[in-house]
């Protein structure tokens, strides 16, 4: 029997499957499901920075005594922060599975405090989704790495539990910001996160929301950070996501060097019937290539191990097709 026991982040699950923060986890009755259906651990829909101060704006706007502001904008905060730790904890009353909680941030202070009460709720980790897009021009790199650096520095002074770090593509050097990382405090790191998509209506002559899924074309970038990643920063465990859709994507995933695989676009298309079907999968083929525990293979293809690793670092179609007859 396929023993599926993997370690995240220093926390056991009974597989490496993970349904990533969204609106599918935002219920405890539905987290409940999940569970049933096979996750093996569940990271809860974020908690939204900049939508709870866009919330108070909206709110004081409305008011005629501008003094108030501070007032509003708070009352809107705890308000939306009780919401989430009863969500925290009604779910963990439900499930045995690994309960992670989120936070989709892009100040160093504005959460610190409130991962403390995270843990208290009873959260096993709490994934912070640093979002941020930076379009200052006189805003360097060094930067963007130190604001990530300042919210894992402070959120780690007020919690035990294990701190994971989800991130964009948008890095010109992702290894080292996953080793600045670890060293740091996180113990994991998610690979990777979705910003908000624009499109235009031509027709209208106005933006609007583009493809909010993501694409099985995602996955080819998830495995070549995943095995650089988990080769150069062996110590921080990864969880690979974006572009994962079929059980064989999550065996691509493990073979590359992630820990975890976290499934989201294709749960809402094809249902929660999908995550048995996963585990189904793998279990096949492990049985096919007498795999009998997920830590045998994981990594087999990480750039460490790879027989052609240069594959993983190459950018350029030109020796490619220029071998091709």
């Amino acid at each position: 029997m396929a023993i599926f026991e993997t370690k995240y982040a220093g926390l056991t699950l009974k597989n490496p499957l993970i349904i990533g923060s969204s609106g599918l986890t935002n219920n405890a009755k539905n987290n409940k499901k999940l569970e049933d259906a096979g996750a093996g651990a569940i990271v809860l829909k974020s908690l939204f920075e900049e939508q709870i101060n866009m919330q108070g704006d909206v709110l004081m706007q409305s008011s005629d005594f501008p003094e108030a502001a501070d007032y509003i904008r708070g009352y809107v905060k705890a308000n939306q922060l009780e919401e989430y730790l009863s969500l925290i904890r009604e779910t963990k009353s439900l499930c045995t599975i690994p309960v992670i909680a989120s936070i989709n941030c892009y100040k160093a202070n504005a959460w610190a405090e409130f991962a403390q009460q995270i843990e208290e709720a009873g959260a096993d980790a709490i994934e912070l989704n640093v979002f941020y897009l930076c379009t200052d021009l006189d805003t360097s790199p060094n930067e963007m790495f130190d604001l990530y650096i300042s919210i894992l520095k402070k959120v780690k002074k007020y919690i035990t539990i294990p701190v994971i770090i989800k991130i964009g593509k948008g890095f010109s050097n992702i290894p080292r910001l996953a080793n600045q990382l670890h060293l740091h405090g996180a113990e994991g790191i998610v690979l990777f996160n979705r910003y908000y998509r624009p499109d235009i209506d031509i027709h209208k002559m106005q933006l609007i929301s583009g493809e909010v899924f993501s694409s099985p074309s995602d996955l080819s970038d998830t495995l070549r950070w995943t095995a650089l990643i988990s080769g150069f920063v062996p110590a921080i465990s990864i969880a690979s996501s974006c572009g994962v859709y079929q059980w064989e994507d999550i065996v691509k995933c493990l073979l590359a060097g992630a820990d975890t695989v976290q499934i989201c676009s294709t749960v809402y298309k094809n249902g929660i019937g999908i995550i048995p079907e996963m585990l189904k999968g793998i279990e096949g083929w492990m049985n096919e290539t007498k795999y009998r525990s997920v830590s045998e293979f994981r990594g087999k293809l990480s750039v460490c191990n790879a027989e052609n690793p240069s594959m993983y670092e190459r950018s350029q179609f030109m020796k490619y097709f220029s071998d091709k007859k």
